[in-house]
């Protein structure tokens, strides 16, 4: 079912302490379907104030970019960001003094591939934390292990965010976080949301022809183009980049990316890019800097473009993405950020039961909000929150029906071709023609 849509006027001080990750999602073409998550963690610590108690806690390892080495003293260690790391230090420290045990929390600058080394020659940590498209990576290396969550822990979950945790049927992490892409309005040039896509982009050129903006609206394009800001109209019509398989996970066979479904999407992008909205010379700063200075009232991108929207002092509201008039439902990913059990971990059932027992709690899915401004992945933390915070509110509303990001390998063959090919039909290029011969590198790409 489609999102709703709630607009909201933003006056909150404390709106997202994100930072803009362009580059995250549109600007690294080698592994962009992490970087719209992983990456912006990363770039959280840049654009966050790192007082002196964070710095403390996060420890000296904060500032190097070598790999944490495990604490053999230590017998509960986990993995983060230094983002996260002093909330979980208090956290670890608590369950260390329940079970009476020693707990370590370390800093990994590059936690997915810092971990997978570390694994690899029995030197990981017990717990990680991470993106949820990273499992099927891990899955197949064989360096994490399916988490044992009741039924009735399940529940208490929003439902799209458990369900990136699966991998063939399992659940392989306790998510606490989620992110995808919307509509970001200057309320000063379009006081109300679009009804339609088509409805927003008459509206926006009406502004352009009047002088009072510059473009339309913008999203990162680019020459490389950039798969995760197209997907949402790519996948409008049914389409998109995987088909499932009989368990309901994602099929790496059963690439669609040249179906019916999703060249209909792509005409779609090339009707934008006919009406001004899609441009190859709009990358991710761009972007930025047009809706900072007032000269577009409407951009798509996430929770991590606020930063400069608000330094700009720009008002504005989040709305989802409109659909078109004609049916097509526009559906971005969902990110879901989530706790590992390391398939080498020394204490497996500490590890599961820190996990199952801590990471579960409102409280602390709260005071890992407080450090990320992401909507909670756990129900009573998301509601919690947005009853007091428009802006999550407002994120949660315009993620909902999100598509899980697909969270197998062989989604690491899909974002260059795929987002070469968007680029090239913003640029001209014919839809179908372009998106067929995309697939057929994705298939190659795959080697299946």
């Amino acid at each position: 079912m489609k999102r709703t849509t709630g607009a909201v006027a933003i006056t909150s001080a404390a709106a997202l302490l994100l930072s803009a990750c362009g580059g995250d999602s549109g600007e690294e073409t080698a592994d962009q379907g992490s970087s719209a998550e992983e990456t912006a963690a990363e770039d959280d610590a840049a654009a966050e104030d790192e007082d002196a108690a964070d710095e403390e806690a996060a420890g000296d390892e904060a500032a190097s970019t070598e790999a944490p080495v495990r604490d053999e003293n230590a017998e509960l260690v986990i993995w983060s960001d230094d983002v996260r790391a002093p909330i979980l230090t208090e956290w670890a420290e608590q369950f260390g003094e329940e079970y009476g045990i020693t707990t370590q929390v370390q800093v990994a600058t590059d936690v997915r591939q810092q971990f997978k080394d570390a694994a690899n020659v029995d030197q990981g940590p017990d717990i990680v934390v991470g993106a949820h498209d990273w499992l099927g990576e891990f899955v197949q290396n064989g360096i994490v292990e399916p988490v044992q969550m009741s039924s009735d822990t399940q529940a208490l979950f929003t439902e799209d965010s458990l369900e990136a945790t699966k991998y063939d049927g399992q659940i392989y992490g306790v998510p606490y976080a989620t992110e995808s892409l919307g509509l970001i309005r200057n309320t000063a040039l379009a006081p109300d949301a679009p009804a339609s896509m088509e409805e927003l982009a008459a509206f926006g050129n009406e502004l352009v022809d009047a002088g009072d903006a510059d473009q339309a609206f913008v999203t990162p394009v680019s020459n490389v183009g950039d798969a995760y800001h197209a997907f949402p109209y790519l996948s409008a019509y049914g389409g998109g980049i995987f088909g499932t398989n009989s368990d309901g996970g994602w099929d790496p066979d059963n690439v669609i990316v040249g179906s019916e479904e999703s060249i209909q999407g792509g005409e779609k992008i090339a009707w934008m890019a006919e009406e001004g909205l899609l441009n190859v010379n709009v990358d991710f700063p761009t972007m930025e800097s047009l809706f900072a200075e007032g000269r577009t009232p409407y951009m798509v991108a996430g929770p991590w473009a606020i930063p400069n929207v608000e330094g700009a002092e720009i008002e504005y509201a989040i709305d989802p993405i409109p659909d078109f008039e004609d049916g097509g439902e526009t559906v971005p990913f969902l990110g879901v950020q989530m706790f590992y059990v390391a398939a080498g971990a020394q204490n497996p059932t500490l590890a599961q039961e820190f996990v199952n027992t801590y990471v579960t709690t409102e409280d602390m899915q709260l005071a890992l909000f407080e450090a990320g401004q992401r909507p909670p992945a756990l129900q009573s933390a998301l509601d919690t929150v947005s009853a007091d915070d428009e802006d999550i509110a407002a994120w949660s509303a315009a993620g909902e029906g999100a598509s899980p990001m697909p969270n197998i390998p062989a989604m690491n063959a899909v974002w260059q071709p795929l987002g070469q090919a968007t680029s090239d039909i913003v640029g001209g290029s014919d839809p179908a023609e372009r998106l067929e011969a995309a697939q057929e590198e994705i298939v190659s790409n795959i080697g299946r």
